[in-house]
């Protein structure tokens, strides 16, 4: 559940914001009958009930459009490091802006394994941050081996990177996904650029 009594369905589901209907319907056979409170080895009514109210939403256009605009909403709300009441500065503001990134970084190659990098400018609007403001954290990571950069400008986050992020233990990480990228699935079938 995310602030403000917001529930996240594809994360429900555990399925990509990107996700196909079929895949959809698949996926939500699968967890139906695992919750399914006559299942004996698995059944669980709150989470059946969850899952069938997600897919109620998520397999209707015109229900999914209208909570894809909560879901954006709230991702922001989600990644802000300024828009915090705890403002730090100095230091401390460098520490937060190297655990956002990190946990946003993780976040995505979790989600999303063969599409994991995340471009300067999605930095900037997650995070709400400027790139000047996220230049010096972005050579600490990658001077510390946390993350590289790709041949395409894309940030990822590495293995020592995702200790570091468990490490710190940022909420973050358990509590989100990401939207999917701008290039459709179909794009990135073809070997087209993701993120």
């Amino acid at each position: 559940m995310q602030p403000n009594g917001f529930v996240d369905y594809y994360e429900v589901l555990q399925v990509s914001p990107s996700v196909d209907s079929e895949t959809l319907q698949r996926v939500f056979r699968h967890l139906a009958r695992r919750y399914h409170p006559d299942n004996k080895e698995s059944g669980e009514a709150r989470a059946f009930e969850q899952v069938v109210e997600a897919y109620k939403i998520l397999s209707d256009p015109e229900k999914r459009a209208a909570f894809d605009v909560q879901h954006r909403e709230a991702q922001g709300l989600m990644w802000k490091i300024f828009d915090q009441p705890e403002s730090a500065q100095g230091i401390q503001l460098e520490k937060r802006k190297r655990q956002g990134i990190l946990a946003l970084l993780y976040t995505k190659r979790r989600q999303d394994q063969e599409n994991a990098g995340v471009r300067i400018r999605e930095l900037e609007e997650l995070l709400g941050c400027a790139r000047e403001e996220l230049e010096f954290s972005l050579w600490y990571l990658r001077e510390n081996g946390l993350v590289m950069r790709t041949d395409y400008g894309h940030f990822l986050i590495t293995a020592k990177g995702v200790d570091e992020a468990e490490k710190s233990g940022d909420s973050r990480i358990e509590q989100f996904k990401l939207l999917p990228s701008p290039a459709g699935p179909e794009q990135r079938q073809q070997g087209g650029p993701s993120r």
